[in-house]
């Protein structure tokens, strides 16, 4: 069995992406296991017009929830690429807070025409991602039907109900966070890293996972293993020794 890539900085761990990428971003809500030195890596390596595809977006840099950079005193999420002028693009679910003062990175960028901001509803984004990572290129829903969502959508009528057609969505490349993984890449998740970053590990052509730690295959607990290593190039972590 080849062994998955192991990488001693987060920063190199993204080595050969670059401008005009699809890149998916793994997260639930606030902190919500996301790869959040990833994105600090990705926000240092400065590549720009990249679409960004993720469940959440801007709400941590308002609502105070989400992991904090201890030197900056600020919580991190995807407003740092829109701060950084990164993004051509945001696929999402829920890209801002309720509240609408003070406005986020990603508002400021959306009313400035400097970005693009698609939002799909949370299921219909998931099955999407889903779908790709498992060969199915469309699906229907009824979710949308009747609402902005299902305009310029093709529809069907499906035993006396109407259906949205709506399209698989993959990307270059997926960051990703998990609990621990093992040297072959086999990835463990705990809470709700289980919801988007699976999924978008099968979607990408590249998936690099950042995990808290490496354990020896010898030791982990294959019952619990969310994502086979055969879909992850490579993994990172603050302490690479395997343990």
């Amino acid at each position: 069995m080849k062994k998955t890539e192991i990488f001693d900085s987060f920063i190199s761990s993204l080595e050969g992406i670059s401008d005009d990428m699809t890149i998916m971003i793994g997260g639930f809500g606030g902190q919500g296991g996301q790869p959040t030195n990833l994105m600090l890596a990705l926000k240092e390596l400065n590549v720009k017009n990249i679409t960004l595809i993720g469940n959440v977006a801007g709400i941590s840099m308002i609502t105070g929830y989400g992991w904090i950079d201890e030197d900056k005193k600020n919580a991190i999420d995807h407003s740092i690429f829109f701060e950084n002028k990164q993004v051509k693009k945001i696929i999402c679910s829920f890209p801002v807070p309720a509240q609408r003062k003070p406005y986020s990175e990603i508002e400021k960028s959306w009313k400035n025409n400097e970005t693009i901001v698609e939002i799909v509803p949370q299921g219909t984004l998931a099955e999407k991602i889903r779908a790709a990572g498992s060969g199915i290129p469309a699906f229907y829903t009824k979710t949308g039907v009747g609402t902005i969502v299902e305009e310029n959508k093709e529809t069907k009528i499906i035993n006396g109900e109407k259906f949205i057609l709506e399209y698989a969505l993959s990307s270059d490349v997926a960051l990703i966070n998990a609990n621990h993984s093992d040297e072959f890449g086999n990835l463990v998740y705990v809470g709700t890293s289980r919801a988007f970053n699976p999924i978008m590990a099968t979607a990408s052509k590249l998936t690099i996972a950042e995990v808290d730690k490496i354990i020896s295959s010898r030791l982990i607990n294959s019952e619990r293993i969310g994502t086979p290593g055969i879909y992850v190039n490579r993994i990172v972590s603050k302490n690479n020794e395997i343990s």
